[in-house]
């Protein structure tokens, strides 16, 4: 018989034999595993070097800093006119002065509620010249565009489209129109009862006048239906799309409207429409020349006789001074200086966050450093007292519109109307302020919708919000 168990190896060849498997799993596991410790060791390296080199501070070697470039007094508007040179006035010096004024800039504070005209010319606190320097210890940063959509600038027109009409407007009527009157409406509200009672006015008062209202959306079909009422009597009224580059041309306000289309402008927080609301009505006074008024002004009589003039809001009761001019109504010749600086200052310390700063606080800025400077000669203008244009206080608005509570208030009601038809040539009515308000029946407002409408049942009748 046969024996069909195998052979045994001995214990000493058994345990050789295990612990070389175990050798070569180990030799294998290690091979397999060492890529990816390599590539840990990496990364950890290159972490290392890189927080290394972003916390690392270079002191660079000490270099002599460069002189800054000389910087006239004068490239602050209400003081000279070297870089910005109107069409009409020649000058040598401009284009030698300009790339001074490139390394500055001029930097406006708040404005303050009241502002003091006796201040000296050019040493307002509230303006300094930082000078920009050449070299920074930091990386240069790139230059950021706004992108926000400018939903108030309109599509570029032909330039001759606007010009051709404003001049066929202006000289077809030449024998008939004896005012010039401008609005501006960059709204996408609609032209409502309050804008309508501020043309009925000026019409009532001025019935040979002629009225350009430039807007966007009035220049259209239904505008046209708003507007039909007028020139079906015989008042000389148009709407034109605004045409910027043909009204900034040769003015400070072209180089800033350019940069404001590329983004290198911000636009800031206050409404764009606003903003330039107040640059279109000076450059079409600079353009034109003839009388601006806002949408929310009433016209008490005739202001046909005022010339270059400008209404102060408020007085200083101490000094007797005005203290805050405005620039609801504007009355200037073509061409006129003070306009161009008024485009000048806009251009230069234009600020779209702050309220007020590109309009009321910008005309008050510029009128106390002229006024205060003898530097400039043939700024020949008047600035009115607050009974002229604004003898009602924004803060004091809703008593117009508030009817008589008992006989004594009626009495008294009726005594204030007096005195405004008697003092004002206009009413500003704070649109900001007002807006919202019921016309109620007895009221000052009330009273002068009755009698400065010129279409019966339009908006003169009692108890309607005006909006």
């Amino acid at each position: 018989m046969f024996d069909d168990e195998s052979p045994k190896l001995p214990n000493p060849l058994i345990v050789f034999i295990n612990q070389l498997q175990y050798l070569k799993r180990s030799i294998l596991s290690v091979l397999l595993s060492l890529p990816t410790s390599l590539l840990a060791l990496l990364l950890l390296l290159l972490l290392a070097y890189n927080g290394f080199y972003v916390f690392c501070i270079y002191l660079p070697l000490s270099k002599p800093s460069p002189d800054p470039a000389i910087f006239s007094p004068g490239n602050i508007a209400g003081d000279s006119v070297s870089n910005w040179v109107p069409a009409h006035v020649s000058s040598s010096s401009s284009s030698s002065k300009m790339y001074s004024s490139v390394m500055y800039v001029v930097k406006e504070e708040n404005a303050p509620m009241f502002l003091k005209t006796h201040l000296p010319p050019l040493h307002n606190p509230r303006n300094s010249m930082v000078p920009i320097p050449k070299f920074s210890l930091q990386r240069p940063r790139r230059i950021r565009k706004h992108k926000r959509k400018l939903k108030s600038l309109p599509p570029e027109r032909k330039l001759s489209l606007f010009s051709t009409r404003m001049r066929d407007f202006f000289a077809g009527n030449s024998s008939s129109c004896k005012v010039r009157f401008f609005m501006t409406w960059i709204s996408s509200k609609t032209f409502g009862n309050r804008e309508l009672l501020a043309v009925e006015s000026l019409f009532k008062s001025h019935p040979n006048a002629c009225l350009a209202i430039v807007s966007n959306s009035l220049d259209s079909e239904k505008g046209s239906q708003i507007l039909r009422p007028f020139s079906e009597m015989d008042f000389r009224v148009m709407a034109i799309s605004p045409d910027f580059d043909y009204l900034f041309k040769n003015t400070p306000a072209e180089a800033w409207y350019n940069e404001l289309r590329t983004g290198k402008v911000n636009p800031g927080g206050v409404s764009l429409g606003q903003n330039l609301s107040n640059l279109l009505r000076l450059a079409l006074l600079y353009k034109f020349g003839g009388i601006y008024l806002d949408t929310d002004v009433i016209v008490l009589k005739s202001l046909s006789k005022l010339r270059n003039v400008i209404g102060a809001q408020a007085i200083d009761a101490q000094t007797g001074n005005w203290s805050r001019l405005n620039n609801a109504v504007l009355v200037f010749d073509k061409n006129h200086p003070l306009i161009f600086k008024f485009i000048q200052e806009f251009a230069l310390t234009f600020d779209g966050n702050k309220w007020g700063h590109n309009g009321p606080y910008l005309v008050s800025r510029v009128v106390s450093r002229v006024r205060e400077n003898p530097k400039n000669p043939g700024f020949n203008f008047t600035v009115l007292t607050p009974s002229a244009f604004y003898p009602f206080n924004w803060s004091r608005i809703r008593s117009l519109f508030r009817g008589p509570k008992d006989e004594l208030h009626s009495k008294w009601l009726l005594a204030k109307l007096r005195h405004i038809c008697s003092q004002s040539f206009a009413l500003h009515l704070w649109n900001s302020q007002s807006r919202r308000l019921n016309v109620e029946k007895g009221s000052i407002i009330d009273h002068l919708m009755s009698e400065f409408s010129i279409f019966p049942n339009s908006s003169a009748s009692s108890s309607v919000k005006i909006e």
